[in-house]
C-alpha cells in the first residue's frame, strides 16, 4: 500500500507544540492545562510512532538499492498517473511512495514517465543485437509466442545468464512437427542463416498426420510444457498439411494442460478472411482452450473491423481469446514458406510489393523467383494505412512487434521501433490513443495473456509494490521510432532509462555494457 502524507515522518511535530506555548504567552493567554498537554503529547508520540513505522516499513535494515524521484508514475492496472517516487531492493519495487526515499544510487527522472517495462509476446529476435534494440525501445520482456521453439530445454538453457532482458517461449508446432516427421531437430531462427528453417521451406510441411502420428505429437508438445514452454505456438499458414482436426487435437490437449494457443491462422483456402477466424474461435469455444490470435492487421487486412467484432462477440460470450497488432503497413516473412506458393506465376505489379532487406528496388517475377530459391526474410508493402490507425487506436488489441531477429540481416524495423512508435507517432502526435490505454497495450494486457500459465508474470507489466523492478522510464515529448525500411535497425529515440529486474540495462539514453539480469519466464515458474 502506498503510504499517504499521514504516515510520513512528521518532523515537525515538536516544533508545532513550541511554536503554540510561544504564541500563547505572546498573546497573553493563559498556558494549556494539564488535559491539555497530555493531549499533545499524543499527538506528537503518535506522530513518532507513525514515523518509525514508515522507516520500519520501507527503509528496512538496509537502504534501498535505487531510487526513481520525481517522476510521473503511470500504472495501467491501477490507473495510478501521478508524482511518485519509487524504490527498489533487491530486484522489487519496495515502494511507490509521495514521501522522500533516499538509496545507494538515484534517477532524478523529472519531466519524465516511469512506466511498467513493457512486455513484447511477438518477439522472433531472440539474441544479442535484437535484444538491444528492444531494451533502446522500452522492452523489458521479450516473449518468442508465435512459432515458438523446439526443443524447448535446451532453449532455454541456451539463454540462461546471457540475457540482456527476460525472455521466453511457446513449444513450438512446426518445429515439434518436422521433429516428428523427418527426426532432425530444426532450432530456432536467430541462430539460422538466412533460407535454413527447414521447418518453413521443407517437403514435410506440406504432408499429413495419421491419427496416431497427431497423438505423438501432442505427446512431444506436452513434453516441451514441462520443460518450461508458455503455451502452444501454432504456425498454421506454414504448415498446410496440418489439418482442421490435427489443430482441434492440439487445442484439446492445450486445454488440459491449462496453457493457451498462440496462433498465426491459416491462410485463405476460399473461404473469405474470417474464415481462419473461425476456424480457431470455434475451437477454442469447444475445448475450453486460451486462444491469442497474432498480429490481427497482416491477418485481417481491410477485414479487421469485421475479425474484431467477431473476437470481442466470442471473448463477451465467455472465450478466453485475446489479439495483437504491429503498427506498420507492411509485413515480412520467409519467402520460402508456404505463404508464397500462390504467389507464383503472378504480374510484375503483385511482385512489385516485396521489398528485399538492403535494397531499395522492389522485386519482379525473375528476382521473385531466385530468391524463393535461396530464402530469407522479405518485406511485403501494401496494407492501409487508415485502418492501420484504427487498429493501433484499439485499446484491446495488444502491442506486439512481431519483430525479426537482427543476428543475420536487418529486414524490418517493427523489431526496433514498435513501441516508441505507438508513443509517439499514434499516441503524442496523432492523438490516436491515450497514454495510459497505449501503455495498457504494451504492458498489463501482455502481461495478463501469459500470467495464467506462468505466475512470475503477475509481477511483471505493473508498477507496484511486490512487482519486479523491469521499467521503462521516457520522454513523452521526444520519445519516437527512428527505425524504417531503409534502415530497420536504427534505436528508438526518448527511452533515458530502463530497468529489467532493478539493474539498469539503458541509462541515460545509452545501453549499459557487461549486465545480463534477464531471466527466463517458464511455465509455472
Amino acid at each position: 500500500m502506498t503510504p499517504t502524507r499521514s504516515e510520513s515522518t512528521s518532523s515537525g511535530a515538536p516544533a508545532f507544540g513550541t511554536r503554540l506555548a510561544s504564541r500563547s504567552r505572546a498573546s497573553g493567554r493563559t498556558a494549556p492545562s494539564p488535559a491539555g498537554r497530555i493531549v499533545a503529547g499524543v499527538v506528537v508520540a503518535l506522530a513518532l510512532v507513525a514515523a518509525t513505522l514508515f522507516a520500519l516499513r520501507f527503509l528496512g535494515s538496509t537502504p534501498f538499492d535505487l531510487v526513481i524521484v520525481n517522476g510521473r508514475v503511470m500504472d495501467p492496472e491501477t490507473g495510478l498517473d501521478g508524482l511518485r517516487n519509487v524504490a527498489i531492493r533487491g530486484g522489487t519495487i519496495a515502494a511507490v511512495t509521495e514521501e522522500s526515499v533516499a538509496g545507494r544510487d538515484t534517477i532524478d527522472a523529472m519531466g519524465f514517465v516511469v512506466a511498467p517495462g513493457f512486455v513484447d509476446l511477438h518477439a522472433h529476435g531472440q539474441d544479442s543485437i535484437s535484444e538491444q534494440l528492444q531494451a533502446l525501445d522500452g522492452v523489458t520482456t521479450a516473449l518468442e509466442m508465435e512459432v515458438g521453439v523446439h526443443p524447448v530445454g535446451p532453449w532455454y538453457a541456451s539463454r540462461e545468464g546471457r540475457a540482456l532482458i527476460n525472455y521466453g517461449a511457446t513449444v513450438s508446432h512446426p518445429n515439434a512437427r518436422a521433429k516428428l516427421l523427418s527426426g532432425v531437430d530444426v532450432g530456432h531462427q536467430p541462430t539460422l542463416p538466412p533460407g535454413a528453417n527447414e521447418a518453413m521451406g521443407s517437403d514435410v510441411i506440406y504432408e499429413a498426420l495419421e491419427e496416431a502420428q497427431v497423438a505423438e505429437l501432442a505427446a512431444l508438445m506436452e513434453t516441451g510444457l514441462e520443460e518450461g514452454g508458455l503455451g502452444y505456438g501454432f504456425g498454421i499458414a506454414y504448415t498446410p498439411g496440418a489439418s482442421r482436426a490435427e489443430i482441434l487435437d492440439l487445442f484439446e490437449s492445450a486445454a488440459v494442460q491449462g496453457v493457451p494457443a498462440y496462433v498465426h491462422l491459416r491462410g485463405d483456402d476460399g473461404g473469405g478472411v474470417l474464415g481462419p477466424f473461425q476456424e480457431v474461435i470455434a475451437n477454442a469455444a469447444a475445448t475450453g482452450a486460451a486462444l491469442h490470435i497474432v498480429h490481427l492487421n497482416s491477418s485481417a487486412g481491410e477485414s479487421a473491423r469485421d475479425a474484431l467484432a467477431l473476437i470481442r462477440g466470442a471473448r463477451e460470450r465467455g472465450v478466453d481469446v485475446t489479439t495483437e497488432a504491429y503498427p506498420y503497413t507492411a509485413s515480412a516473412t520467409f519467402i520460402e514458406s508456404a505463404l508464397f506458393d500462390s504467389w507464383e506465376g503472378l504480374d510484375d505489379a503483385a511482385y512489385a510489393r516485396l521489398q528485399w532487406p538492403g535494397q531499395a528496388e522492389r522485386l519482379d517475377r525473375e528476382r521473385f523467383s531466385r530468391y524463393r530459391e535461396q530464402g530469407g526474410w522479405v518485406v511485403i508493402h501494401g496494407r492501409n494505412e487508415a485502418t492501420n490507425e484504427w487498429i493501433v487506436a484499439q485499446p484491446d488489441v495488444i502491442a506486439a512487434s512481431d519483430g525479426i531477429p537482427f543476428l543475420h540481416v536487418a529486414a524490418h524495423p517493427r523489431g526496433a521501433g514498435t513501441f516508441a512508435r505507438i508513443l509517439g507517432r499514434y499516441s503524442r502526435d496523432r492523438g490516436a490513443i491515450g497514454l495510459m490505454d497505449a501503455l495498457a497495450k504494451m504492458t498489463i494486457l501482455p502481461a495478463r495473456r501469459v500470467q495464467g500459465a506462468a505466475p512470475a508474470m503477475a509481477r511483471k507489466g505493473r508498477v507496484q509494490e511486490g512487482a519486479d523492478a523491469d521499467l521503462a522510464i521516457f520522454d513523452p515529448a521526444t520519445v519516437l521510432d527512428l527505425a524504417d525500411y531503409d534502415a530497420p535497425a536504427t534505436p528508438s529515440r526518448g527511452f533515458v532509462h530502463v530497468l529489467v529486474r532493478g539493474t539498469s540495462v539503458v541509462r541515460d539514453g545509452r545501453l549499459v555494457e557487461g549486465v545480463w539480469p534477464g531471466e527466463g519466464i517458464r511455465r509455472g515458474g
